[in-house]
């Protein structure tokens, strides 16, 4: 089984869910502090055309209609930034980044889904994709980032966009994002299709998928 690389990207404070009274960082069992941020991608990096760039929403929305943002007018939506750490299954963790850019909820106000709609599935160049239950990608830190640290993000880690999801396994956040469905039963992304946790949370190690249990996700 191959690993999942950085077509993802995902975060989780480093404080999220330190024991009682730990001082200091805490990362989740079985990774390493890493120090600074590895570049790691599957395929190749694309290439931005902003007159051809566009951010989608789509599948069961309230209106029943597609959502669609232009590069301009999705980079003009209200700005936000999230203290988080990212956390990826090949078991190095990244502390202390500061993500700016669109929060996920800001997507939900807009183009709001219908009442029935379980999960999502975040859409990315190359047609890659995560899935999300929707109170994951509705948590108030999960983010749409276009910056780092106060940067802009470069091509290899993600430039234009990128999916941080702070409790969640990195590959649950793709790079170069593009879209998001909206989903009333939950179906399998990219990486979860090929043997990952179809949940992905770091603190329970949920890593492959042969550690499901009942109710975390279809059959494969």
């Amino acid at each position: 089984m191959g690993q999942p690389v950085e077509r993802e990207s995902g975060a989780g404070t480093s404080t999220d869910r330190a024991p009682d009274g730990a001082a200091g960082p805490q990362l989740p069992p079985g990774q390493r502090l890493q120090r600074g941020w590895p570049v790691t991608h599957y395929g190749p990096v694309p290439r931005f055309r902003p007159e051809r760039w566009d951010f989608q929403v789509f599948g069961a929305t309230a209106d029943g209609g597609k959502h669609r943002w232009t590069h301009e007018e999705f980079t003009a939506l209200p700005y936000s930034t999230v203290s988080a750490d990212l956390h990826c299954v090949t078991k190095f963790s990244m502390v202390g980044a500061e993500w700016g850019g669109i929060p996920a909820r800001t997507i939900l106000d807009i183009a709001p889904p219908a009442p029935d709609v379980t999960h999502v599935m975040v859409w990315a160049e190359y047609g890659f994709s995560s899935n999300l239950r929707l109170a994951d990608f509705a948590s108030e830190r999960t983010i749409f980032a276009t910056h780092k640290d106060g940067e802009l993000l470069t091509a290899e880690h993600g430039f234009p966009l990128r999916l941080i999801v702070p409790h969640l396994y990195a590959w649950k956040g793709p790079k170069w994002v593009r879209g998001v469905e909206y989903m009333t039963a939950d179906r399998r992304g990219f990486w979860e299709e090929r043997g990952y946790h179809n949940v992905g949370d770091p603190w329970k190690e949920q890593r492959y998928s042969y550690q499901e249990e009942a109710g975390d996700g279809p059959g494969l």
